[in-house]
């Protein structure tokens, strides 16, 4: 590909990371608008998905193209291993050009190579906070799809769309911030009416029975105020 269309791709890219910002959908249409670029971007790209991970243990797979791809992910889950989790946890990019021939993984290459007709495998680690790890994935039948033409490509692709995913996740977590804020303010309202106590009282008297309960204060609040 020549320089020019190189340009091109990155601008087709840079733009589809700014509607991305202004998406305001759930996660799983905002994962299957990055992964349909995804698979229109990176040369020889099949099928795509995005793995994401919670506590390392639960495995999910969001946007997927196709079956393979959920196949996949769960065969990922059921042995504790594969490319995309190496993508996501450390390597952040990770290829496959075979799994025919890669031993890097083999409870998950075993059964991979029976189970589905995937061969070649592009990761990239999307994101990686707190509990919560991503990697956007690519994949084709043919071995030796993927060259470091679509490496870079795929780089390019997935530093955006993962500058986009964490803008619209903070901004999810402020509005969910700002909606508690408010639900624990009615709350409090309420149980000054009616115990006839002030603010402080009156929170002190949520917090304990968050803590009483093993319940969330928002949630809390949330059932004072729906059962008044």
């Amino acid at each position: 590909m020549t320089h020019e269309a190189d340009d091109v791709v990155h601008l087709r890219i840079a733009e589809l990371a700014r509607e991305l910002h202004a998406d305001t959908a759930d996660d799983e249409l905002i994962a299957k608008t990055i992964v349909e670029g995804a698979l229109a971007e990176i040369p020889g790209a099949q099928y795509a998905g995005l793995t994401v991970a919670t506590d390392r243990r639960s495995i999910e797979s969001l946007g997927s193209t196709h079956e393979y791809v959920e196949i996949h992910d769960r065969i990922q889950a059921e042995t504790g291993e594969g490319p995309c989790l190496s993508a996501a946890l450390h390597e952040r990019i990770v290829r496959a050009d075979d799994l025919d021939a890669d031993n890097r993984w083999p409870k998950y290459r075993r059964r991979a190579v029976a189970e589905i007709p995937i061969r070649s495998v592009l990761s990239f680690q999307l994101f990686a906070n707190h509990n919560r790890i991503g990697a956007l994935n690519v994949f084709a039948d043919e071995p030796g799809i993927f060259d470091l033409h679509a490496e870079d490509i795929g780089v390019v692709y997935a530093t955006h769309a993962a500058l986009a995913w964490n803008a619209i996740q903070k901004d999810q977590q402020f509005h969910s911030a700002l909606a508690n804020r408010d639900v624990i303010g009615q709350a409090k309202g309420m149980l000054m009416e009616r115990f006839g106590v002030d603010a402080l009282a009156a929170f002190d008297l949520l917090k304990r029975l968050s803590q009483e309960s093993n319940t969330k204060l928002s949630e809390v609040a949330r059932q004072v105020v729906e059962k008044r």
